[in-house]
């Protein structure tokens, strides 16, 4: 799987329980809901799903699927390759509320160093410095 251009866009894969044409039902049931673009394969039981990290979490998608009735792989793989998703998601969606950094105070620094003398401030005269 290629990872999106987009910082904010995900790609993932869901994997469902074996079962007779879930994964085209999940296709239909997903294809319903705005900003969120799906992908099939329904011989290896799977959809691809591509959405805005600001929207939809695979958390939420996956919750709306198991509402609908659908079910998931529920093995042990699967179970850790979602949390670390689950987890990495909520990261990213905490990092965008966080404000930009403030520029003004660091360009108050930049002045101060620019105004501060430079070089070396011995006050012993030059005379003195070359007979140590």
């Amino acid at each position: 799987m290629m990872k999106p251009a987009d910082p904010l866009s995900r790609q993932h894969d869901i994997q469902f329980y074996p079962r007779p044409a879930q994964a085209n039902h999940a296709f239909q049931f997903l294809a319903t809901l705005t900003g969120i673009s799906v992908q099939i394969f329904a011989s290896k039981h799977r959809i691809c799903v591509r959405y805005q990290i600001k929207e939809h979490t695979l958390q939420s998608i996956e919750n709306q699927l198991k509402a609908a009735g659908f079910h998931l792989d529920e093995s042990i793989l699967s179970k850790i390759k979602r949390a670390l998703i689950y987890y990495c998601e909520d990261i990213a969606r905490s990092n965008l509320e966080i404000p930009e950094h403030n520029i003004k105070s660091r360009d108050v620094y930049v002045k101060v160093w620019d105004n501060h003398p430079h070089g070396d401030h011995d006050e012993t005269p030059e005379e003195l410095r070359r007979y140590l």
